[in-house]
């Protein structure tokens, strides 16, 4: 699939449920979270329906959201089906790590190509705090045993961070490198997105610019870290790489504010009901709930086609002229879209 702007669409990110059991402060409310009733959520047998005509499509890449996937029942059992079924499908996994520890061994055994572990913060009061009520220790245990079960040459492990100033943007960047170095893990940085205006605002929006200062400034030379220069492929995420020239430790950061990525991006976003997002900051999205129902490979085919059409060129954050000027285009609730 390609674009009216040359974009290969490689990569499709497939919610698979609204619920989670945290309340993250950058993702939900703390109150009045509407669920999405169970017959609305695509069936796993839809879900596996379209991912074979996105196969056949060119798609080399699906990764797995929620809200939390791994708290939908079935989930394991689910992407066990699909590995098996696309052995050439680059298949991953994003999880708050809540449930890690009981389903590690499953998932080591998968060899999915990445899981993306939800890790804000190392301190148990903040952890708490940031996420309404969750334990540290059980995320931290779940990383531990993943680690020691999965073929690191088959599976990458990333912790994803995302970035509130005032609670993670001092000593904690330090803290967290510290731990993905010891773990051997990967820590992605990633900017605060203006996707909903209750939730977000410029005062807690920090640019990962300053996170990369702070770990300049505690290494020996202002050289140590440097911009990993990879080749691009048509299954990459949105990430730039950063290596630790005295180490050898690899960082990530997302910057889709301060340093925006449209021009390569190669995703669409399909949520847990059946609606095809082609862009994360723009209000288009085409409903294929109905040919997956129906299991219309034909019409599903089109309904395809005219998501890729309606991609735009850049999101609603990149046209604004600086990072400060971005402002929320509608209120995303992003455990509804995957992220």
């Amino acid at each position: 699939m390609r674009d009216f702007f040359g974009r290969e669409l490689s990569y499709v990110r497939i919610s698979v449920t609204d619920r989670c059991n945290y309340r993250c402060r950058y993702c939900m409310p703390e109150e009045g979270v509407e669920w999405i009733p169970h017959g609305s959520i695509l069936t796993y047998e839809e879900i596996f329906f379209l991912i074979r005509i996105l196969c056949e499509f060119g798609v080399k890449k699906i990764r797995f959201t929620g809200g939390e996937p791994l708290i939908r029942k079935g989930m394991i059992q689910f992407l066990e089906k699909v590995t098996a079924s696309f052995p050439g499908l680059q298949v991953a996994l994003t999880t708050n790590g809540s449930t890690l520890t009981q389903y590690a061994p499953s998932l080591a055994r998968m060899e999915l190509t990445s899981i993306n572990i939800s890790l804000d913060t190392l301190d148990a009061g903040k952890f708490s705090a940031i996420t309404r009520g969750a334990l540290l220790e059980p995320v931290l245990e779940g990383i531990d045993a993943l680690a020691s079960l999965v073929s690191r040459d088959k599976t990458e492990i990333k912790i994803n961070t995302v970035l509130v100033r005032g609670f993670n943007d001092d000593d904690m960047v330090t803290q967290l490198t510290d731990y993905a170095f010891k773990k051997g893990i990967i820590l992605r940085f990633i900017e605060f997105m203006p996707l909903n205006s209750n939730l977000w605002s410029t005062e807690m929006y920090v640019p990962f610019s300053e996170v990369f200062t702070r770990l300049t400034l505690l290494s020996e030379n202002s050289d140590q870290w440097t911009e990993e220069k990879i080749e691009e492929n048509p299954s990459s995420g949105p990430a730039r790489y950063y290596v630790n020239t005295a180490t050898g430790q690899r960082i990530g950061v997302i910057s889709a504010v301060s340093r925006h990525f449209c021009g390569s991006c190669n995703r669409l976003r399909v949520t847990s009901t059946g609606n095809i997002r082609p862009c994360l900051f723009d209000n288009g999205y085409i409903s294929i709930a109905e040919a997956l129902k129906t299991l219309d490979e034909k019409k599903l085919r089109e309904l395809l086609h005219e998501a890729t059409a309606m991609k735009p060129e850049a999101g609603a954050v990149r046209r604004k002229t600086t990072p400060h000027e971005a402002t929320c285009r509608e209120d995303i609730r992003m455990h509804t879209i995957g992220g």
